[in-house]
């Protein structure tokens, strides 16, 4: 299982929200490029990087970080990137920039139209990050819950193609509260391309659990606030993570 270090940029630093208040932000470094590059050093085998500013306008915001995060990755490993993706013309100019999955949220809640498309136009590196409450799926920034069930609109996405899905609970996210295992359990047993869990995990316990259950579908496991604020060593759960998948006999 990959564990997956999140940077979130907020007007060009990098910074972790609570529930995804974007008031409640707390600055971890000014220097985006030096964070991927520590991470990389840690034993990443990709990053997840989310523009907050252009996820709440719409439109990217953080273009200047992002460009900064490749040049210092240099395709040693994937980048997979979400906030304020609403057209393919954005999906493109970040792909031709280095980045290797590019998540849709928002956009594929409201305009479905718009992921089919670039499904078709950008086959293996489009991602759906849907983000839940109770059951249900959160949009524009979780200001909104919506009435879409999160596992019925999950299984849409995968017929059009999408390459995985990024579950993520915001009652629990940069709560330092634990993963909601029982639900991403759920949704991965519901679907044939691979989740990836979001929001809680707090220590190695919660990446034991998530191991424990890896064979269900689950393929990683993104974590922000945790390695930041030293409850959880990256480098000591990604090598947890790797000698329960050998211990597991696969």
């Amino acid at each position: 299982m990959l564990i997956i270090p999140a940077i979130d940029l907020k007007d060009g630093h990098c910074v972790r929200l609570k529930q995804g208040v974007m008031e409640d932000a707390t600055v971890f470094s000014n220097n985006p490029g030096e964070m991927a590059t520590h991470w990389l050093e840690q034993g990443a085998r990709r990053l997840h990087l989310v523009d907050l500013n252009g996820a709440f306008a719409g439109k990217p915001k953080n273009k200047t970080a992002i460009q900064e995060i490749v040049r210092a990755i240099d395709d040693e490993i994937p980048i997979q990137l979400g906030g304020g993706i609403r057209d393919l013309d954005t999906i493109e100019s970040y792909l031709d920039d280095g980045v290797s999955y590019i998540i849709i949220g928002t956009a594929a809640v409201k305009i479905p139209g718009f992921l089919h498309d670039a499904c078709s136009a950008f086959p293996g590196q489009i991602l759906v990050g849907l983000d839940a409450k109770e059951g249900k799926v959160a949009v524009d920034g979780w200001s909104k819950i919506t009435g879409h069930d999160v596992a019925d609109l999950a299984l849409k996405f995968e017929d059009y193609g999408v390459e995985a899905i990024i579950y993520t609970d915001i009652g629990r996210d940069g709560m330092l509260s634990g993963v909601n295992i029982q639900a991403t359990v759920e949704l991965a047993r519901k679907l044939t391309i691979p989740v990836i869990a979001s929001g809680g995990i707090s220590n190695l316990g919660d990446v034991k659990t998530l191991c424990e259950n890896e064979f269900e579908g689950i393929m990683g496991a993104i974590t922000g606030r945790a390695i930041y604020e030293g409850s959880l060593n990256f480098k000591e759960a990604q090598e947890l993570a790797d000698k329960l998948f050998q211990e597991n006999g696969n």
